[in-house]
Protein backbone atom coordinates (compact mmCIF):
# COMPACT_ATOMS: atom_id res chain seq x y z
CA UNK A 1 0.00 0.00 0.00
CA UNK A 2 1.36 3.44 -0.83
CA UNK A 3 1.90 6.01 1.88
CA UNK A 4 0.36 9.41 2.44
CA UNK A 5 1.45 12.49 0.59
CA UNK A 6 3.75 14.80 2.49
CA UNK A 7 2.58 18.11 3.78
CA UNK A 8 4.65 19.90 1.09
CA UNK A 9 2.58 18.34 -1.65
CA UNK A 10 5.55 16.48 -3.13
CA UNK A 11 4.68 13.67 -5.51
CA UNK A 12 4.43 10.23 -4.00
CA UNK A 13 5.89 7.07 -5.45
CA UNK A 14 3.65 5.85 -8.21
CA UNK A 15 4.93 2.31 -8.70
CA UNK A 16 2.00 -0.15 -8.81
CA UNK A 17 1.88 -2.17 -5.59
CA UNK A 18 -0.29 -5.11 -6.57
CA UNK A 19 -1.20 -7.60 -9.28
CA UNK A 20 -3.88 -7.38 -11.93
CA UNK A 21 -5.32 -10.74 -10.82
CA UNK A 22 -6.08 -9.49 -7.31
CA UNK A 23 -7.68 -6.37 -8.79
CA UNK A 24 -9.78 -8.53 -11.11
CA UNK A 25 -10.99 -10.71 -8.24
CA UNK A 26 -11.85 -7.71 -6.06
CA UNK A 27 -13.65 -5.94 -8.91
CA UNK A 28 -15.48 -9.11 -9.89
CA UNK A 29 -16.77 -9.46 -6.35
CA UNK A 30 -18.03 -5.89 -6.52
CA UNK A 31 -19.52 -6.48 -9.95
CA UNK A 32 -21.50 -9.42 -8.59
CA UNK A 33 -22.73 -7.72 -5.40
CA UNK A 34 -22.92 -3.93 -5.99
CA UNK A 35 -26.63 -3.27 -6.29
CA UNK A 36 -28.33 0.09 -6.13
CA UNK A 37 -26.89 2.33 -8.83
CA UNK A 38 -23.87 4.66 -9.04
CA UNK A 39 -24.30 6.39 -5.68
CA UNK A 40 -24.52 3.06 -3.87
CA UNK A 41 -21.50 1.78 -5.80
CA UNK A 42 -19.34 4.50 -4.27
CA UNK A 43 -20.30 3.12 -0.89
CA UNK A 44 -19.40 -0.43 -1.87
CA UNK A 45 -16.08 0.80 -3.30
CA UNK A 46 -15.23 2.76 -0.15
CA UNK A 47 -15.87 -0.32 1.95
CA UNK A 48 -13.90 -2.69 -0.32
CA UNK A 49 -10.93 -0.57 -1.37
CA UNK A 50 -10.44 1.75 1.61
CA UNK A 51 -11.61 -0.04 4.76
CA UNK A 52 -11.17 -3.72 3.87
CA UNK A 53 -8.12 -3.79 1.57
CA UNK A 54 -6.53 -0.38 2.38
CA UNK A 55 -5.40 0.05 -1.22
CA UNK A 56 -5.78 3.81 -0.81
CA UNK A 57 -6.56 6.25 1.96
CA UNK A 58 -9.92 7.80 2.61
CA UNK A 59 -8.69 11.18 1.37
CA UNK A 60 -7.30 9.62 -1.81
CA UNK A 61 -10.65 7.94 -2.38
CA UNK A 62 -12.41 11.26 -1.83
CA UNK A 63 -10.11 12.85 -4.40
CA UNK A 64 -10.91 10.15 -6.95
CA UNK A 65 -14.64 10.61 -6.37
CA UNK A 66 -14.33 14.38 -6.65
CA UNK A 67 -12.42 14.09 -9.93
CA UNK A 68 -14.85 11.63 -11.50
CA UNK A 69 -17.89 13.62 -10.36
CA UNK A 70 -16.82 16.58 -12.51
CA UNK A 71 -16.18 14.43 -15.60
CA UNK A 72 -18.77 13.10 -18.03
CA UNK A 73 -19.37 9.37 -17.88
CA UNK A 74 -20.11 6.65 -15.32
CA UNK A 75 -18.61 7.88 -12.05
CA UNK A 76 -18.36 4.54 -10.27
CA UNK A 77 -16.70 2.83 -13.26
CA UNK A 78 -14.23 5.68 -13.60
CA UNK A 79 -13.38 5.51 -9.90
CA UNK A 80 -12.88 1.73 -10.10
CA UNK A 81 -10.75 2.09 -13.24
CA UNK A 82 -8.45 4.60 -11.51
CA UNK A 83 -8.26 2.49 -8.35
CA UNK A 84 -7.11 -0.45 -10.50
CA UNK A 85 -4.59 1.80 -12.25
CA UNK A 86 -3.15 2.95 -8.94
CA UNK A 87 -2.98 -0.59 -7.58
CA UNK A 88 -1.58 -2.52 -10.55
CA UNK A 89 -0.93 -0.20 -13.48
CA UNK A 90 -2.71 -0.36 -16.83
CA UNK A 91 -3.38 -4.09 -16.52
CA UNK A 92 -5.00 -3.40 -13.17
CA UNK A 93 -7.14 -0.63 -14.66
CA UNK A 94 -8.43 -2.97 -17.37
CA UNK A 95 -8.98 -5.74 -14.81
CA UNK A 96 -10.96 -3.37 -12.58
CA UNK A 97 -13.21 -2.30 -15.44
CA UNK A 98 -13.77 -5.84 -16.72
CA UNK A 99 -14.45 -7.33 -13.30
CA UNK A 100 -16.97 -4.65 -12.35
CA UNK A 101 -18.67 -4.49 -15.75
CA UNK A 102 -18.94 -8.02 -17.13
CA UNK A 103 -21.38 -9.58 -14.61
CA UNK A 104 -24.13 -7.04 -15.20
CA UNK A 105 -23.32 -6.81 -18.91
CA UNK A 106 -23.84 -10.55 -19.32
CA UNK A 107 -27.06 -10.39 -17.31
CA UNK A 108 -28.33 -7.54 -19.48
CA UNK A 109 -27.41 -9.48 -22.62
CA UNK A 110 -29.40 -12.45 -21.32
CA UNK A 111 -32.22 -10.09 -20.43
CA UNK A 112 -32.44 -8.90 -24.03
CA UNK A 113 -33.32 -12.47 -24.97
CA UNK A 114 -35.47 -13.34 -21.96
CA UNK A 115 -37.00 -9.95 -21.18
CA UNK A 116 -40.60 -11.17 -21.32
CA UNK A 117 -39.97 -13.46 -18.34
CA UNK A 118 -38.61 -10.69 -16.11
CA UNK A 119 -41.96 -9.12 -15.23
CA UNK A 120 -44.66 -9.58 -12.63
CA UNK A 121 -45.05 -9.17 -8.85
CA UNK A 122 -42.09 -11.40 -7.92
CA UNK A 123 -39.68 -9.32 -10.02
CA UNK A 124 -41.12 -6.10 -8.57
CA UNK A 125 -40.63 -7.40 -5.02
CA UNK A 126 -37.01 -8.29 -5.72
CA UNK A 127 -36.31 -4.88 -7.25
CA UNK A 128 -37.86 -3.16 -4.23
CA UNK A 129 -35.71 -5.18 -1.84
CA UNK A 130 -32.60 -4.17 -3.78
CA UNK A 131 -33.62 -0.52 -3.50
CA UNK A 132 -33.98 -0.83 0.28
CA UNK A 133 -30.50 -2.36 0.48
CA UNK A 134 -29.20 0.59 -1.52
CA UNK A 135 -30.59 2.98 1.11
CA UNK A 136 -28.48 1.30 3.80
CA UNK A 137 -25.33 1.17 1.66
CA UNK A 138 -25.55 4.82 0.67
CA UNK A 139 -26.27 5.92 4.25
CA UNK A 140 -23.21 4.05 5.48
CA UNK A 141 -21.06 5.63 2.76
CA UNK A 142 -22.29 9.13 3.59
CA UNK A 143 -21.58 8.65 7.30
CA UNK A 144 -18.13 7.15 6.72
CA UNK A 145 -17.03 9.78 4.21
CA UNK A 146 -18.45 12.65 6.30
CA UNK A 147 -16.35 11.65 9.30
CA UNK A 148 -13.15 11.79 7.22
CA UNK A 149 -13.82 14.58 4.74
CA UNK A 150 -15.77 16.98 6.97
CA UNK A 151 -13.63 17.19 10.12
CA UNK A 152 -14.31 20.86 11.00
CA UNK A 153 -17.03 23.48 10.89
CA UNK A 154 -15.93 24.90 7.55
CA UNK A 155 -16.12 21.60 5.67
CA UNK A 156 -19.38 20.66 7.41
CA UNK A 157 -20.89 23.97 6.31
CA UNK A 158 -19.79 23.37 2.71
CA UNK A 159 -21.32 19.89 2.76
CA UNK A 160 -24.63 21.18 4.14
CA UNK A 161 -24.72 24.01 1.59
CA UNK A 162 -24.06 21.61 -1.28
CA UNK A 163 -26.73 19.20 -0.07
CA UNK A 164 -29.27 22.03 0.30
CA UNK A 165 -28.54 23.33 -3.18
CA UNK A 166 -28.96 19.90 -4.74
CA UNK A 167 -32.18 19.18 -2.85
CA UNK A 168 -33.71 22.49 -3.93
CA UNK A 169 -32.54 22.63 -7.54
CA UNK A 170 -31.34 19.16 -8.55
CA UNK A 171 -29.97 18.23 -11.96
CA UNK A 172 -26.52 17.50 -13.37
CA UNK A 173 -25.71 21.19 -13.87
CA UNK A 174 -26.48 21.84 -10.20
CA UNK A 175 -24.07 19.06 -9.23
CA UNK A 176 -21.30 20.83 -11.13
CA UNK A 177 -22.27 24.16 -9.56
CA UNK A 178 -22.15 22.60 -6.08
CA UNK A 179 -18.70 21.13 -6.70
CA UNK A 180 -17.45 24.41 -8.16
CA UNK A 181 -18.86 26.32 -5.22
CA UNK A 182 -17.20 23.86 -2.87
CA UNK A 183 -13.85 24.49 -4.54
CA UNK A 184 -14.19 28.27 -4.21
CA UNK A 185 -15.41 28.08 -0.62
CA UNK A 186 -12.66 25.64 0.29
CA UNK A 187 -9.96 27.91 -1.14
CA UNK A 188 -11.29 30.73 1.05
CA UNK A 189 -12.25 29.08 4.35
CA UNK A 190 -10.28 25.81 4.40
CA UNK A 191 -6.78 27.27 4.29
CA UNK A 192 -6.04 25.74 7.70
CA UNK A 193 -7.32 22.34 6.62
CA UNK A 194 -4.59 19.85 5.82
CA UNK A 195 -5.87 17.53 3.13
CA UNK A 196 -3.68 14.46 3.55
CA UNK A 197 -3.31 12.45 0.36
CA UNK A 198 -5.06 14.97 -1.86
CA UNK A 199 -2.67 14.25 -4.69
CA UNK A 200 -3.53 11.18 -6.75
CA UNK A 201 -0.67 8.67 -6.93
CA UNK A 202 -1.31 7.46 -10.46
CA UNK A 203 1.45 6.34 -12.81
CA UNK A 204 0.11 8.14 -15.89
CA UNK A 205 2.74 9.83 -18.09
CA UNK A 206 1.67 13.23 -19.47
CA UNK A 207 2.01 11.84 -23.00
CA UNK A 208 -0.56 9.14 -22.22
CA UNK A 209 -2.96 11.78 -20.95
CA UNK A 210 -2.64 13.79 -24.16
CA UNK A 211 -3.13 10.66 -26.27
CA UNK A 212 -6.29 9.84 -24.31
CA UNK A 213 -7.63 13.38 -24.76
CA UNK A 214 -6.79 13.33 -28.47
CA UNK A 215 -8.50 9.97 -29.02
CA UNK A 216 -11.56 11.19 -27.13
CA UNK A 217 -11.83 14.25 -29.39
CA UNK A 218 -11.13 12.30 -32.57
CA UNK A 219 -13.88 9.77 -31.92
CA UNK A 220 -16.32 12.47 -30.88
CA UNK A 221 -15.89 14.22 -34.23
CA UNK A 222 -15.32 11.24 -36.54
CA UNK A 223 -18.11 8.89 -35.46
CA UNK A 224 -20.96 11.28 -36.44
CA UNK A 225 -19.47 11.48 -39.93
CA UNK A 226 -19.35 7.70 -40.20
CA UNK A 227 -22.91 7.45 -38.85
CA UNK A 228 -24.13 9.84 -41.54
CA UNK A 229 -22.56 7.63 -44.22
CA UNK A 230 -23.80 4.35 -42.71
CA UNK A 231 -26.95 5.25 -40.72
CA UNK A 232 -28.17 1.74 -39.89
CA UNK A 233 -25.01 -0.16 -38.99
CA UNK A 234 -22.54 -0.64 -36.19
CA UNK A 235 -20.84 2.71 -36.83
CA UNK A 236 -24.11 4.54 -36.23
CA UNK A 237 -24.69 2.41 -33.12
CA UNK A 238 -21.19 3.29 -31.90
CA UNK A 239 -21.91 6.98 -32.43
CA UNK A 240 -25.12 6.86 -30.36
CA UNK A 241 -23.42 5.26 -27.38
CA UNK A 242 -20.18 7.21 -27.61
CA UNK A 243 -22.05 10.53 -27.59
CA UNK A 244 -24.15 9.36 -24.65
CA UNK A 245 -21.06 8.41 -22.66
CA UNK A 246 -19.17 11.56 -23.63
CA UNK A 247 -21.79 14.22 -23.02
CA UNK A 248 -23.82 13.07 -20.03
CA UNK A 249 -23.11 14.13 -16.46
CA UNK A 250 -24.67 12.47 -13.46
CA UNK A 251 -24.29 8.75 -14.09
CA UNK A 252 -26.50 5.94 -15.32
CA UNK A 253 -29.91 7.33 -14.46
CA UNK A 254 -29.22 10.45 -16.51
CA UNK A 255 -28.07 8.53 -19.59
CA UNK A 256 -31.25 6.45 -19.86
CA UNK A 257 -33.56 9.19 -21.20
CA UNK A 258 -30.76 10.36 -23.49
CA UNK A 259 -30.48 6.89 -25.02
CA UNK A 260 -34.25 6.61 -25.38
CA UNK A 261 -34.40 9.87 -27.33
CA UNK A 262 -31.64 8.61 -29.62
CA UNK A 263 -32.94 5.08 -30.21
CA UNK A 264 -36.73 4.89 -29.97
CA UNK A 265 -37.67 7.63 -32.48
CA UNK A 266 -35.01 6.34 -34.86
CA UNK A 267 -36.51 2.86 -34.92
CA UNK A 268 -33.60 1.14 -33.25
CA UNK A 269 -35.83 -0.32 -30.53
CA UNK A 270 -39.47 -0.12 -29.45
CA UNK A 271 -40.59 1.78 -26.39
CA UNK A 272 -41.85 -1.41 -24.75
CA UNK A 273 -38.52 -3.22 -25.11
CA UNK A 274 -36.63 -0.15 -23.99
CA UNK A 275 -38.72 0.21 -20.82
CA UNK A 276 -38.41 -3.51 -20.08
CA UNK A 277 -34.64 -3.16 -20.20
CA UNK A 278 -34.82 -0.10 -17.98
CA UNK A 279 -36.66 -2.15 -15.35
CA UNK A 280 -34.06 -4.90 -15.61
CA UNK A 281 -31.24 -2.45 -14.87
CA UNK A 282 -32.73 -1.94 -11.42
CA UNK A 283 -32.43 -5.65 -10.59
CA UNK A 284 -28.82 -6.37 -11.59
CA UNK A 285 -25.57 -5.43 -9.84
CA UNK A 286 -22.85 -3.32 -11.37
CA UNK A 287 -22.89 -0.09 -13.39
CA UNK A 288 -26.15 1.16 -14.91
CA UNK A 289 -24.26 1.93 -18.12
CA UNK A 290 -24.39 -1.81 -18.89
CA UNK A 291 -27.93 -1.06 -20.05
CA UNK A 292 -26.03 -0.49 -23.30
CA UNK A 293 -25.46 -4.25 -23.59
CA UNK A 294 -29.22 -4.83 -23.51
CA UNK A 295 -29.90 -2.11 -26.09
CA UNK A 296 -27.11 -3.26 -28.39
CA UNK A 297 -28.40 -6.84 -28.31
CA UNK A 298 -32.08 -5.92 -28.66
CA UNK A 299 -31.91 -3.19 -31.31
CA UNK A 300 -33.58 -3.84 -34.67
CA UNK A 301 -30.69 -2.91 -36.95
CA UNK A 302 -28.17 -5.39 -35.51
CA UNK A 303 -28.60 -9.07 -36.39
CA UNK A 304 -25.85 -10.43 -34.10
CA UNK A 305 -26.91 -9.70 -30.51
CA UNK A 306 -23.53 -10.40 -28.94
CA UNK A 307 -21.72 -8.14 -31.40
CA UNK A 308 -24.24 -5.35 -30.90
CA UNK A 309 -23.95 -5.69 -27.13
CA UNK A 310 -20.14 -5.59 -27.25
CA UNK A 311 -20.04 -2.50 -29.49
CA UNK A 312 -22.60 -0.60 -27.43
CA UNK A 313 -20.88 -1.53 -24.17
CA UNK A 314 -17.41 -0.51 -25.34
CA UNK A 315 -18.43 2.82 -26.81
CA UNK A 316 -20.57 4.00 -23.91
CA UNK A 317 -17.74 3.42 -21.42
CA UNK A 318 -14.78 4.47 -23.59
CA UNK A 319 -15.18 8.28 -23.47
CA UNK A 320 -15.49 8.38 -19.69
CA UNK A 321 -12.40 6.21 -19.21
CA UNK A 322 -10.37 8.32 -21.65
CA UNK A 323 -11.38 11.49 -19.81
CA UNK A 324 -10.53 9.88 -16.46
CA UNK A 325 -6.98 9.18 -17.69
CA UNK A 326 -6.52 12.73 -18.97
CA UNK A 327 -8.18 14.31 -15.95
CA UNK A 328 -6.12 12.39 -13.39
CA UNK A 329 -2.87 13.89 -14.69
CA UNK A 330 -4.18 17.46 -14.51
CA UNK A 331 -5.77 16.76 -11.12
CA UNK A 332 -2.48 15.54 -9.62
CA UNK A 333 -0.59 18.61 -10.83
CA UNK A 334 -3.38 20.88 -9.61
CA UNK A 335 -3.30 19.37 -6.12
CA UNK A 336 0.37 20.25 -5.53
CA UNK A 337 -0.42 23.83 -4.56
CA UNK A 338 -1.57 24.90 -1.10
CA UNK A 339 -4.57 26.94 -2.24
CA UNK A 340 -5.52 24.17 -4.64
CA UNK A 341 -5.42 21.61 -1.83
CA UNK A 342 -7.69 23.87 0.21
CA UNK A 343 -10.06 24.01 -2.74
CA UNK A 344 -9.87 20.23 -3.00
CA UNK A 345 -10.88 19.97 0.65
CA UNK A 346 -13.92 22.05 -0.24
CA UNK A 347 -14.71 19.83 -3.22
CA UNK A 348 -14.48 16.72 -1.06
CA UNK A 349 -16.88 18.28 1.43
CA UNK A 350 -19.25 19.12 -1.43
CA UNK A 351 -19.04 15.49 -2.57
CA UNK A 352 -20.29 14.46 0.88
CA UNK A 353 -23.16 16.91 0.46
CA UNK A 354 -23.90 15.51 -2.98
CA UNK A 355 -24.05 11.97 -1.62
CA UNK A 356 -26.19 13.13 1.28
CA UNK A 357 -28.67 14.79 -1.06
CA UNK A 358 -28.74 11.67 -3.24
CA UNK A 359 -29.39 9.56 -0.15
CA UNK A 360 -32.69 11.40 0.22
CA UNK A 361 -33.54 11.84 -3.47
CA UNK A 362 -33.59 9.55 -5.41
CA UNK A 363 -32.44 6.72 -3.09
CA UNK A 364 -34.77 7.17 -0.09
CA UNK A 365 -37.67 8.69 -2.04
CA UNK A 366 -37.65 5.84 -4.55
CA UNK A 367 -37.22 2.94 -2.13
CA UNK A 368 -39.06 3.86 1.08
CA UNK A 369 -42.83 3.81 0.62
CA UNK A 370 -43.93 3.58 4.24
CA UNK A 371 -42.96 2.89 7.85
CA UNK A 372 -42.19 -0.78 7.18
CA UNK A 373 -39.76 0.08 4.39
CA UNK A 374 -38.11 2.68 6.63
CA UNK A 375 -37.67 0.09 9.38
CA UNK A 376 -36.13 -2.41 6.94
CA UNK A 377 -33.69 0.19 5.60
CA UNK A 378 -32.66 1.37 9.08
CA UNK A 379 -32.25 -2.22 10.23
CA UNK A 380 -30.07 -2.96 7.19
CA UNK A 381 -27.90 0.04 8.04
CA UNK A 382 -27.48 -1.33 11.57
CA UNK A 383 -26.45 -4.71 10.13
CA UNK A 384 -23.79 -2.99 8.02
CA UNK A 385 -22.49 -0.45 10.52
CA UNK A 386 -22.89 -2.11 13.91
CA UNK A 387 -22.72 -5.84 13.16
CA UNK A 388 -20.45 -5.53 10.09
CA UNK A 389 -22.55 -7.87 7.97
CA UNK A 390 -21.37 -8.28 4.37
CA UNK A 391 -23.29 -6.16 1.83
CA UNK A 392 -24.44 -9.17 -0.19
CA UNK A 393 -25.97 -10.68 2.96
CA UNK A 394 -27.75 -7.40 3.64
CA UNK A 395 -29.09 -7.48 0.08
CA UNK A 396 -30.62 -10.92 0.68
CA UNK A 397 -32.07 -9.78 4.01
CA UNK A 398 -33.70 -6.75 2.40
CA UNK A 399 -35.12 -8.79 -0.47
CA UNK A 400 -36.50 -11.38 1.94
CA UNK A 401 -38.02 -8.82 4.30
CA UNK A 402 -39.41 -6.87 1.36
CA UNK A 403 -41.10 -10.03 0.12
CA UNK A 404 -42.62 -10.74 3.53
CA UNK A 405 -43.84 -7.16 3.74
CA UNK A 406 -45.44 -7.44 0.30
CA UNK A 407 -47.23 -10.67 1.27
CA UNK A 408 -48.56 -9.13 4.48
Amino acid sequence: MTGSASGSGAPRATRPAGRATEVLLAALQLGLTSFGGPIAHLGYFERAYVRQRAWLTGDEYGSLVALCQVLPGPTSSQVGFLVGLQRAGWAGALAAWLGFTLPSALLMLAGAVLAARLQGPVAETVVHGLQLAAVAVVAQAVWSMARRLCPDRATKAIALAAASLLLVAGGASTQLAALGGGAVAGAVVCRQSRLDGGQLALAIPPAAAWVALGLFTLLLTALPIGAALYPDGLIALSDIFYRAGALVFGGGHVVLPLLRDAMVPGGWISDDRFLTGYGLTQAVPGPLFTFAAYLGAACNHVHQPMLGAAVALLFIFLPGLLLAVAGAVLWSRFARYERARAGLAGINAAVVGLLGAALYNPVWVTAVRGATDAAIAIGALALLERWKLAPIAVVFVCVALGGVSALL
